[in-house]
């Protein structure tokens, strides 16, 4: 129970501006200026003047070795850390002068790692949003691929990461990020994975960090994250041509 106690009574070291205004009538449009990051207990730069663009509805993915800065980037997005430098945009809007709730209830994210709580499936699904109606989490579970398997108390990986993917429809957000997603998952369960997730990325901004790299050919824009920035970018086909460090992985893969 004390450790409990010291677990609530931390202060979390991103907090609201004072003079922070909710997000609203969102777009999606994502712009990364000059964005340098550091650990505040080290130095060491993480990433290092990093600039991107995502128009609205649009999608990039995020490639390199492990250790690269790929989650990274993408935290910085919903403020799990802030920028050492430089600045991230949404609607021209620094994602600093933001409400916190505001900012992250336009965010959702599917990561490699699925975390289920104790309750029922349709608990774990309304978590993306606690006042829909069960005939919203059956839809949301029908996108996701999951609805016909809601049988019993077992799950495989695939469909635990199904009911994550649920969550984001639910919650129906504009910005999506896809972490590692499907890296996890053998090849049946990829293949069905990656269907919901097409599905779940139509018409938003989407931000992937691709483990496998089939799964991402068809992104607008490919950023190769190398060494604290971004040592290639282009489409699938224009860094294949490149002969780069790009068109490598892709070969080994």
């Amino acid at each position: 129970f004390r450790r409990f106690l010291d677990v609530v009574e931390t202060e979390p070291e991103i907090v609201d501006a004072e003079d922070a205004e909710p997000l609203e009538n969102i777009k999606g449009h994502v712009r990364y200026e000059n964005v340098s990051f550091h650990y505040n207990d080290d130095d060491s730069l993480v990433l290092d003047n990093v600039s991107f663009d995502i128009p609205a509805g649009k999608s990039i993915a995020l490639v390199g070795p492990s250790g690269s800065g790929k989650t990274t980037i993408c935290s910085l997005l919903p403020r799990f850390y802030d920028v050492s430098g430089g600045r991230i945009i949404i609607d021209g809007k620094d994602v600093r002068k933001l409400t916190l709730q505001s900012l992250r209830n336009q965010i959702g994210l599917v990561q490699q790692d699925v975390y289920l709580f104790c309750g029922s499936i349709r608990e774990n699904i309304a978590y993306g949003r606690p006042d829909a109606s069960m005939e919203e989490i059956i839809e949301a579970a029908k996108k996701a691929n999951i609805h016909e398997f809601i049988r019993g108390t077992r799950l495989s990986g695939g469909q635990k990461q199904r009911i994550s993917i649920a969550r984001v429809f639910l919650k129906n957000p504009s910005i999506l990020i896809l972490d590692e997603a499907t890296s996890a998952l053998d090849n049946e369960s990829e293949k069905f994975i990656q269907q919901s997730l097409e599905e779940l990325a139509k018409d938003r901004t989407t931000i992937t960090i691709a483990h496998r790299l089939s799964t991402i050919r068809n992104a607008d824009e490919i950023l190769v994250v190398a060494e604290n920035g971004i040592a290639e970018r282009g489409t699938h086909d224009e860094l294949l041509a490149k002969g780069g460090i790009y068109a490598h992985y892709y070969e080994m893969s």
